[in-house]
């Protein structure tokens, strides 16, 4: 039969050990996670310059025929389109909310989620689809109008 001080360190080994393995896994996720942002990031930046190269060509040449040259699904073409515009939308948003905090004061404060008297809403961007796509409502809306 094992000691007291005997069962003390064969579970002080067996600690060491999984805390390595803790330790290196929680690692190796981090840095798979930072890599996974920066081509996240990466991918946003050429789906926003697809979008401005179809805004720009618009006079010239239409999703349904880019679509047909390309071999690229107008649905595809439709939502790097629409995620243009909404990117742009969403980086002007800082910029009024800076006027407004520096100079206007509200007379009576907001229930949440309520903009001021006076402010249109501003839409929430859409849950994730099953497909993991934050563009897919805007896809979907592209397609019916």
């Amino acid at each position: 039969m094992a000691t007291p001080e005997e069962i003390r360190q064969r579970v002080e080994q067996a600690d060491i050990a999984r805390s390595a393995r803790r330790a290196a896994a929680a690692q190796q996720i981090g840095e798979l996670v930072q890599s996974r942002a920066a081509i996240v990031e990466q991918l946003e930046d050429v789906e926003r310059e697809l979008g401005d190269v179809i805004a720009d060509a618009q006079d010239v040449i239409g999703v349904e025929e880019l679509a047909e040259f390309t071999d690229v699904k107008a649905a595809d073409l439709t939502q790097w389109l629409a995620g243009r515009k909404t990117t742009r939308a969403k980086r002007k948003k800082p910029a009024a909310s800076a006027s407004r905090a520096q100079g206007e004061v509200s007379r009576r404060p907001s229930a949440p989620g309520t903009p001021p008297a006076g402010q249109a809403s501003a839409p929430r961007e859409p849950a994730l689809a099953a497909t993991g796509s934050p563009h897919t409502a805007e896809r979907v809306a592209a397609e019916v109008t």
